[in-house]
């Protein structure tokens, strides 16, 4: 009964098969997918048809995923060249390939997509969410139990859950206390190649010793006891070959699985 966490695929259907693979999910495990399946890679559609087929899979909405909404649903030119410009053309390509049904069926599961989660797993919780949280909104309201935690988050904007980079990667949450108490954050949106930026007290280096985006922990301090307060699993998977991954985070134990994105997909 495994919690497994994976993000950012961005149409890179292999590499996430792949991956899957690796860690055979079971019907007993549980795999949240946080979001941005869509634009940029060669499969979009494919990459939510995986996800959709796994036997227990929750699905949080990215920001790509929104502007695929935005865009199919407004259909203004404000709204389309705003998704083209950031990898709309694989999306909307296989969405016309669609029968109305098909596409009315799509975005209304779009639609219906939760903005974060709270789970517990052992002794620790854990916040998902695509992009991260606001520190300054979280700042006093978190007491230690998971309804000031789901308070913290209802009072975030959509704009801070699903866009949010440098506020969040570039200071503590102050959700984990000097003991080690307290939630974990893990988030994708911001490619961990990137992610120099922005980053506040990385644990690690922020690609892997062939370039490739990793996994990586931010924010263990002597004020959070060590315990990393934030984790970026957006492996890099738009960035294409070369640099992009597809990875994926057991929560029980901290273990971390890869497929690259290959030549040719």
């Amino acid at each position: 009964m495994a919690v497994y966490v994976t993000s950012d695929a961005h149409g890179h259907v292999r590499a996430l098969d792949a991956v899957l693979a690796q860690v055979s999910p079971s019907d007993d495990d549980t795999v949240f997918v946080l979001g941005d399946m869509v634009d940029r890679g060669p499969d979009p559609l494919g990459v939510i048809r995986l996800v959709r087929s796994l036997p227990n899979a929750h699905v949080l909405l990215g920001n790509h995923e929104m502007m695929m909404l935005e865009a199919v649903a407004g259909l203004d030119h404000e709204s389309m060249e705003m998704w083209a410009l950031n990898g709309g053309f694989t999306t909307l390509e296989g969405i016309s390939k669609l029968e109305v049904s098909e596409v009315e069926e799509l975005v209304g599961w779009v639609e219906g997509l939760p903005l974060y989660a709270i789970v517990s797993v052992g002794e620790r919780d854990f916040v998902l969410v695509h992009a991260g949280l606001n520190p300054e909104k979280a700042a006093g309201r978190y007491d230690g139990t998971l309804a000031s935690l789901d308070a913290l988050l209802r009072a975030q904007t959509i704009e801070d859950l699903v866009w949010i980079r440098g506020e969040f990667w570039g200071q503590p949450t102050g959700l984990i206390d000097r003991f080690g108490h307290g939630p974990q954050v893990i988030a994708g949106h911001t490619p961990t190649v990137l992610l120099n930026r922005f980053a506040y007290q990385p644990c690690e280096p922020f690609v892997d010793e062939e370039g490739r985006g990793k996994i990586v922990e931010l924010g263990a301090t002597w004020d959070t006891g060590g315990v990393p307060d934030r984790v970026n699993i957006d492996c890099s998977a738009a960035a294409g070959p070369g640099q992009g991954c597809v990875g994926i985070l057991r929560l029980d134990d901290g273990a971390r699985f890869y497929a690259a994105i290959e030549p040719g997909e």
